[in-house]
């Protein structure tokens, strides 16, 4: 391979790293104003009555993960008419999908709002309107996903980080403008968020339309792809179902069993779990392309050496960010919200770990979905992690804290994780031994090693002080970098770093 898709992942990844500190910024911002402006319970509706209608994607993720595979694996192959084909035969999917969605949404979605989930019955026709409201967001975000993968597949990383920084732009416009209007915030809110998605999809329509030539839809009706495509999406379908259930199903039993002020402490750890991952989402997202097109192309050498340096980094960079975090999450928590819902220091807590357990699998994720060969894949994967609800209903069955459903999430994970890797080694050739030592062994080295400071400095020294919160910050990034780049790092991971500095050096300070 030449270096130039290297230089291009280095690149795609500072534009997105660019996107990615204005839009958390933003985001953090924004959630910290809705909970405000909201109140706890109604922040709390608002995210489980969502959580509703992100149930459908156990269909819509399938379908969006076939999508991309596809026309980056065409991309890697070069075939522009079948890519043509693929794009249109993507948009007929999404608009199948998005029928079927509405119709459980309008009669099972509807029935399981009003007769099964803990709302007041004050704010039961609120909470119905965000439902209509989410659906309708929900089907425009389906609308979306060809060209989104168009754009992330020919790696025009600079459209999708103006885009998004864009449409944090406008959520943060409307956090503002519903604190002054005369209507009800929580409808209010939803239906703003409604027109944000309507005018993101028009954006990426626009962009795609004008800059790629295969992003033009025509009535093609090609039945033998759209076979392959659903066929594809079809097991792909069952794998992402379970991270569905998973997420939504877990946000449903808390609700039932705690209430939506639970609800609320959730969707703050998840707020702050999304700002940390989308660091790492900003390297993977560069990175991932390549990874599909190099298994394309037959280079699986280079697929498996971008794999183990993107599975490392990306656990470093989230390390690096994530260490302040727990370590401070109390003092962090009341630093940015007005009113702390119980419960949510926890939350965090857990969250970030359970995140860091999902990101060293991302690139392995890719690896097996470049493949094409994914019905044995999926169906154990799926099945272990369907786990997570009968579990997580019977632990709060029978009386235990919220908690445990991080922490069950947390273990079936990390058992997810083993067997992805001893699949690859089947399925593409990656050596579990090789991995195990080389990515996870130095990962929890460096874990380990770097805890140890910050962790003493916290129980002698440390005070809820803002200035004790500035060094004890400081001292758990000194630490995980230092470790990361001298434990973690090998000698090809230091020169790729050093490499990287001397461009960003050269294009700023020349």
């Amino acid at each position: 391979m030449s270096t130039s898709p290297t230089s291009r992942i280095a690149k795609n990844t500072l534009l997105l790293y660019f996107r990615m500190l204005l839009t958390m910024g933003v985001s953090l911002y924004t959630s910290r104003v809705i909970l405000n402006v909201l109140g706890v319970e109604d922040y709390g509706i608002y995210n489980v009555v969502g959580g509703v209608v992100a149930m459908c994607g156990i269909l819509s993720g399938s379908l969006s993960a076939a999508i991309s595979r596809f026309i980056t694996f065409e991309l890697g192959k070069g075939d522009l008419d079948k890519l043509k084909r693929i794009f249109c035969t993507s948009v007929n999917i999404q608009v199948i999908l998005i029928a079927i969605v509405t119709i459980l949404m309008e009669t099972i979605g509807i029935w399981f709002l009003n007769n099964k989930m803990v709302i007041p019955e004050e704010r039961l026709s609120a909470a119905n309107w965000v439902f209509q409201f989410s659906v309708i967001t929900f089907a425009l975000n389906l609308l979306s996903v060809p060209y989104n993968a168009v754009i992330i597949a020919h790696e025009k990383m600079s459209a999708f980080a103006y885009i998004s920084i864009i449409d944090c732009t406008l959520k943060l416009i409307v956090a503002f403008i519903i604190a002054y209007n005369p209507f009800d915030r929580l409808v209010y809110y939803g239906l703003l968020i409604m027109i944000v998605g309507l005018i993101n999809r028009m954006m990426y329509a626009i962009y795609s339309k004008k800059h790629f030539e295969e992003a033009t839809y025509r009535m093609i009706f090609d039945k033998g792809l759209m076979k392959e495509m659903f066929g594809f999406a079809g097991w792909s379908m069952f794998g992402t179902s379970s991270a569905v259930l998973r997420e939504q199903g877990g946000n449903l039993l808390i609700n039932i069993y705690y209430g939506p002020t639970v609800n609320a402490a959730k969707g703050v750890a998840t707020q702050v779990s999304n700002a940390i991952i989308s660091f790492v989402n900003s390297f993977t997202m560069a990175v991932n392309p390549q990874i599909t097109k190099s298994y394309a192309s037959g280079d699986k050498e280079y697929m498996l050496k971008l794999a183990f340096q993107s599975t490392k980094f990306s656990f470093f960079i989230m390390w690096i960010i994530s260490l302040p975090i727990l370590i401070t999450t109390p003092f962090l928590l009341n630093l940015w919200l007005v009113d702390v819902p119980e419960h949510t220091v926890n939350f965090v807590r857990l969250v970030i770990l359970f995140s860091m357990s999902e990101v060293l699998q991302n690139s392995l994720i890719t690896m097996l979905l470049a493949t094409g060969k994914i019905k044995t894949y999926q169906l154990i994967l799926g099945s272990c992690q369907l786990l997570n609800l009968p579990i997580s209903w019977f632990c709060l069955h029978f009386g235990m804290a919220s908690e445990i459903v991080f922490v069950i999430a947390i273990i079936i994970s990390i058992f997810c994780e083993i067997i992805r890797i001893f699949m690859a080694q089947k399925m593409v050739g990656l050596s579990a031994r090789h991995f195990f030592i080389s990515v996870y062994l130095r990962v929890i080295i460096v874990a380990t090693l770097s805890m140890i400071v910050p962790v003493l400095t916290v129980f002698r020294l440390y005070k809820p002080t803002f200035s004790a919160f500035l060094i004890l910050a400081a001292i758990s990034v000194v630490s995980a970098a230092t470790f990361t780049y001298f434990v973690g790092c090998d000698k090809h991971d230091k020169a790729v770093i050093a490499t990287q500095f001397a461009k960003i050096k050269n294009k700023f300070f020349r």
